[in-house]
């Protein structure tokens, strides 16, 4: 079989798909280095770091290239193979195709990548495919509010004009190079072609594929972050996405107690001795008899604020009052200082926080999922409603967002209640007291204390706001506080200037609004007989900050307590100690409720005697050493908060599949 006048032109074509290859190599090089100039000025790292950095940012992409580029190669392999010539005509112009595809859907995942590093400061996870399951009008409202749009896709236009441009041009068929190589040669070369294509996608020889195991280069986390090919992103985020809608999710294999969750029991309990016939009896505590509780069941208020993370208050000044209202409640009453959220998202926060366990990393919202109807038996509010509370979960905009109207409503919650439900009990005008994602907090805030004052039983209330959120709307008539931005924070932001401004003033808004709250209940007579608390979904802003210490500082969020006198504790509160959204209410059933039995995953915060430590879905956990990274434990503290942390995660998943 003769395939010397064929295989040249075969070579030819390849030589387009090399020339193309580099061209598409040097654009994602080019996207990877936007992201170092726009978002690393503040990062520490030396040469070879930076070095490493890009040089595995060049094997990621080459590695996804490579699976573009395989099956085109293998195609042209098969026509050298079986001879088939009279397919020269067609290839060139299937390829254009082909690649125009290919590389507009990898252009396309690059983009929404970037755009998901804006706001939060990573690549993509799952949460970017919530996009599907939120307000639709207000995202598009949000997104005209923070970016040109126009000219965002003029400029994504030009560059798709481009793309197109340059596979047209490369893959114009140019009948350059002539080789007369034997049959033995072009076997040899068409087998080092294969071989260096899948070891390009690889992108390793080690035990691991490149993608599934980037290493970091750095001690800085935006550097390490660096590398990440976008593609890989999207790709990674879509199958942990799909993987947790589908229910098939495997965390107790995952975390290392597949076949031995006695042993996750034990180190969850730090004790050997637990009770191995009913393994969840482990979970279950009882709060102390207490007579003052008995006699007067104070109304308990949770406050959910979105995106209040507390590294920003370090910046706090008369010139920068960012707590406005709030600044003096936080410096009266009991304020936990090393508090980390759960989760980096709402609702993923929100959830386990409501259901009393550790929130799991790479799953999707219970409301989103097949346990839509699941009514859990260690919810919070069934253990306020056992003891004679009415529950009322109040969100700030529509209940139809991500089904938690539905799904509260089997949570032991009594009433829930959305935005339209609040402007008719304030007899208002819907639009005149609402952002595109609610209603404003203060209206909240005055709803809730409407209720409160007409009470005629014990009230458990949770509120989840929705200011402080993109596209940072506040009313006309409110009047901020100072926020003079200090050169030493000017020196730690890393996003937009201008859109930094605007999310202080809205987030400055939404914490004076709550010191307006606070202010009622403690001036009133609820003040005697009303616990407030107040915490947050996530630290956000950390997308536009440069923090000294990363993991001890970038999920910081409050946990912050107010107590009439009589229900205040005898010994001090250690505020400092480590701790996260599965600690609320462990501390909160003990300081409000008299001789109750409850469920729950975390621990309460009055107790000094047991170990504690904040977890975070993102493997960023709190000692009382510091934060640090799932897996990079230095102290003795740290490595049992990491043992911790895994034994946290199978026996809420031991506990969350007992209900299913």
């Amino acid at each position: 079989m003769q395939k010397n006048n064929h295989f040249p032109f075969l070579l030819n074509l390849l030589l387009s798909f090399l020339k193309l290859f580099v061209v598409v190599l040097v654009l994602m090089s080019v996207v990877r280095l936007y992201l170092f100039f726009s978002y690393g000025s503040h990062s520490t790292y030396n040469a070879l770091e930076l070095l490493d950095t890009f040089w595995l940012g060049t094997r990621l992409d080459a590695s996804i290239l490579a699976y573009i580029y395989s099956l085109p190669i293998l195609l042209v392999f098969l026509v050298w193979l079986l001879n088939l010539k009279f397919l020269q005509k067609y290839l060139y112009g299937f390829f254009k195709v082909y690649f125009i595809i290919l590389l507009t859907i990898l252009a396309s995942l690059t983009f929404s990548d970037l755009a998901y590093f804006s706001f939060f400061g990573e690549h993509a996870t799952l949460m970017i495919f919530g996009v599907f399951d939120d307000d639709t009008q207000a995202l598009i409202k949000t997104a005209y509010t923070n970016y040109n749009i126009p000219i965002v896709f003029v400029g994504i236009g030009s560059f798709f004009i481009f793309l197109y441009f340059v596979i047209l041009k490369t893959l114009e068929r140019k009948d350059r190079v002539f080789v007369a190589w034997n049959i033995p040669k072009q076997i040899f070369f068409f087998i080092t072609i294969l071989a260096f294509t899948g070891v390009t996608g690889r992108g390793s020889v080690g035990i691991f594929p490149l993608a599934k195991d980037v290493p970091d280069v750095s001690a800085d986390s935006f550097i390490n972050k660096l590398p990440q090919t976008a593609g890989y992103a999207m790709l990674n985020s879509y199958e942990q996405y799909n993987k947790s809608k589908s229910g098939n999710y495997d965390l107790i294999k995952r975390v290392g107690y597949a076949g031995n969750i006695e042993k996750a029991f034990e180190v969850y309990k730090q004790s050997d001795t637990i009770d191995k016939t009913n393994f969840l009896n482990n979970l279950v505590h009882k709060t102390a008899k207490n007579k003052f509780i008995d006699a007067t069941k104070p109304n308990v208020v949770v406050v959910m604020v979105e995106s209040f993370g507390t590294p920003i208050l370090d910046y706090q000044s008369d010139g920068f009052n960012i707590l406005g209202r709030l600044k003096k409640h936080f410096e009266q009453d009991t304020l936990f200082t090393n508090f980390i959220s759960s989760s980096n998202g709402t609702i993923v926060s929100l959830e386990p926080l409501l259901l009393n366990i550790t929130a799991r990393p790479n799953s999707t919202s219970f409301a989103q999922s097949n346990y839509l109807n699941t009514s859990f038996t260690q919810a919070s509010a069934k253990v306020y409603q056992d003891a004679g509370y009415e529950t009322t979960f109040v969100y700030g905009g529509d209940l139809s967002w991500r089904n938690v109207g539905a799904f509260m409503s089997r949570q032991g919650f009594e009433h829930s209640e959305g935005k339209a439900t609040i402007a008719k009990a304030l007899e208002a005008d819907i639009k005149s007291i609402s952002h595109d994602w609610g209603v404003f907090d203060q209206y909240l805030y005055k709803y809730a204390q409407l209720k409160l004052q007409n009470a005629k039983k014990p009230q458990f209330i949770f509120m989840l706001t929705t200011n402080n959120h993109p596209p940072y709307t506040i009313p006309d008539d409110y009047r901020s506080n100072s926020l003079v931005i200090s050169e030493n924070l000017k020196n730690h932001i890393t996003g937009n200037m201008e859109l930094a401004k605007l999310r202080f003033r809205d987030y400055a808004y939404a914490l004076d609004s709550l010191g307006g709250f606070v202010d009622a209940v403690k001036s009133s007579p609820l003040s005697q007989n009303t616990v407030v608390s107040i915490t947050a979904d996530n630290n956000t802003i950390e997308g536009i900050m440069k923090y000294d210490d990363y993991y001890t500082q970038t999920k910081k969020i409050p946990f912050y307590i107010y107590l009439p006198e009589y229900l205040k504790p005898k010994e001090l509160i250690d505020t400092t100690l480590a701790s996260s959204h599965k600690d609320i209410f462990p501390t909160l059933y003990n300081l409000t409720l008299s001789d109750i039995n409850y469920t729950a995953i975390g621990t309460n915060l009055l107790d000094k005697n047991i170990l504690h430590c904040g977890f975070n879905d993102e493997g960023v956990l709190m000692s009382k050493d510091g934060g640090f990274k799932d897996g990079k434990a230095v102290t003795d503290e740290q490595k049992k908060c990491q043992e911790y942390y895994k034994a946290s995660l199978a026996v809420t998943e031991y506990l969350i599949k007992s209900q299913k």
